[in-house]
C-alpha cells in the first residue's frame, strides 16, 4: 500500500518523459544489434562499421554538456522538444545513409539530440517532484533508458534482417517525432529550474566538489563495461555459440537493469544517496570477479547476470541525487556532464577490456572490473569526504 501511495504522488509528466528516453534509448542500442547487417549494406567491414558506435559515444560525451549551457536560457518545453526534432531527424537521416560518412555524421546529429534529452528530462523530474521522492522520480524518467535495453537490441535487430537495416531506424524517427508533438501539447509551460549557460559551464568545470562527484560515474561505467563489453564471448564460455541462451541472457541483464534502477531509486530516498551507493558499489566488488569463474552452470550464470545488472543500474538515481545535491544551481548542466562521463566511462572500459583480453583471455575481465569497483568505493569515500569539507 505505502509504494502505491508513493507513485501516485510522482507526477504523470514523469512518464511522458519515460517514454521519450525509451525511444532515445532503442535509437542509442539498436545498433548494437544491427552492425552486420549495416556494414553488409553499405559494404563495409564489421570493424570498419564500429566506427558509428564510437563517433556516437564521442558526440554524446562532448555535445552533452555544451549543450545544456547554450540552451539554458529557453523554456524547457521548448529544449525537450527541440532534443526531440533533432533527435528524429539525425534517425531519419541514418536510415537513408548509403555510405559509412553519411551514416556517422548523422550519428553525431542523434548522439546531439540525444545529450539535450535525456539530463534535461532528469532535471525536469528533480524540478516537479517532491524532494522526498527524487530518487524514484529520477529512477521513473530514466526507466525509459533501462526498458530500451530490454527491447532495443531484440526488436532492432529482428525488424533489421526481416525488412532491411533502414527500416529500425525508420521506426524510431516516427517515435521520436509523436513524442516531440505530444511532449509540445502536455507538458507545461512554465516549469522552470536553474539552467546553465557559457558562463555556468565555465564555472561548473571548475567547481571541485562536481568533478570529484561526477568522476565517480566514469570509474563505475568503466567497471561495468569491462564486462559487458565482452559479454556475448563471456556466455559462450559457458553455454557455447547458442543464439537462443545469448539472447536470453541478454534479455535477463535488460531486466535486471529495470530493477536495479527502480530499487535505486527507493534505496536513494530512504537511506540517502551515499548510503545507497555505498551498497550498490558493494555489491558490484563482490560480483564482478563472478564472471572470471568459467565456465558457469547455465541457470548460476542466469542468476549472475540478473543480480549482477541490478547492483550495476542501481547506481544511476542516487547518484543523480547526489549530484543535484552537490550542484542545487545549475542540476541540468550536472546531469548533462554525469551523462558525458558515462560514455568517456564506456570508452575507456571497453578499451581496457580490450587490452586486458589481448594479454590473459576472458578470466581477466571480472577481476578487472572489481578492481575498478573496488577503485569506485574508495573514490566515494575519500571524494565524500572532501566535498564535505570544500565550499560550495
Amino acid at each position: 500500500m505505502a509504494d502505491t501511495a508513493t507513485r501516485a504522488k510522482l507526477p504523470p509528466l514523469l512518464t511522458l518523459l519515460a517514454v521519450g528516453n525509451f525511444v532515445v534509448g532503442i535509437g542509442a542500442f539498436v545498433i548494437i544489434g544491427i552492425l552486420s547487417a549495416i556494414a553488409g549494406g553499405i559494404g563495409v567491414s564489421e570493424a570498419d562499421a564500429g566506427i558509428v558506435l564510437t563517433v556516437y559515444a564521442a558526440a554524446y560525451a562532448i555535445l552533452s554538456p555544451i549543450g545544456a549551457a547554450l540552451t539554458g536560457s529557453l523554456p524547457r518545453r521548448t529544449v525537450l522538444t527541440l532534443a526531440l526534432g533533432l533527435f528524429c531527424l539525425g534517425t531519419l537521416l541514418s536510415a537513408l545513409a548509403a555510405s559509412l560518412p553519411m551514416l556517422t555524421a548523422s550519428r553525431v546529429l542523434v548522439a546531439f539530440g540525444a545529450a539535450l534529452y535525456t539530463p534535461l528530462s532528469a532535471g525536469v523530474a528533480v524540478a516537479v517532484a517532491p524532494p522526498e521522492l527524487r530518487g524514484q522520480a529520477l529512477a521513473k524518467v530514466f526507466s525509459g533508458m533501462t526498458l530500451a535495453q530490454i527491447f532495443g537490441v531484440p526488436l532492432g535487430a529482428w525488424l533489421a534482417y526481416r525488412f532491411g537495416w533502414h527500416s529500425p531506424f525508420y521506426i524510431v524517427a516516427a517515435g521520436a517525432a509523436v513524442c516531440a508533438v505530444v511532449l509540445l501539447r502536455a507538458m507545461p509551460a512554465n516549469i522552470t529550474f536553474p539552467a546553465g549557460n557559457i558562463r555556468t559551464i565555465v564555472s561548473s568545470l571548475g567547481d571541485r566538489r562536481l568533478l570529484l562527484a561526477v568522476s565517480l560515474t566514469g570509474i563505475i561505467m568503466a567497471g561495468i563495461y569491462m564486462v559487458f563489453t565482452f559479454f556475448s564471448p563471456l556466455m559462450e564460455a559457458s553455454v557455447g555459440a547458442n543464439n537462443e541462451m545469448r539472447s536470453a541472457y541478454l534479455m535477463l541483464f535488460g531486466f535486471g537493469a529495470v530493477t536495479g534502477n527502480y530499487l535505486g531509486g527507493i534505496l536513494s530516498d530512504r537511506i540517502g544517496p551515499f548510503r545507497a551507493l555505498l551498497i550498490v558499489i558493494g555489491g558490484q566488488i563482490v560480483l564482478l570477479p563472478m564472471f572470471a569463474i568459467t565456465p558457469l552452470n547455465p541457470y548460476l550464470l542466469g542468476v549472475l547476470v540478473f543480480v549482477w545488472s541490478s547492483f550495476a543500474w542501481a547506481y544511476v538515481p542516487p547518484q543523480q541525487s547526489r549530484l543535484v545535491a552537490v550542484s542545487p544551481h545549475a542540476p541540468s548542466l550536472a546531469l548533462a556532464i554525469n551523462a558525458a562521463m558515462t560514455y568517456v566511462g564506456i570508452a575507456l572500459g571497453s578499451a581496457a577490456a580490450g587490452r586486458l583480453l589481448d594479454w590473459q583471455g576472458l578470466s581477466i575481465l571480472g577481476i578487472g572490473g572489481g578492481v575498478l569497483a573496488f577503485l569506485a568505493l574508495l573514490h566515494l569515500i575519500l571524494s565524500n569526504r572532501s566535498i564535505n569539507k570544500l565550499k560550495p
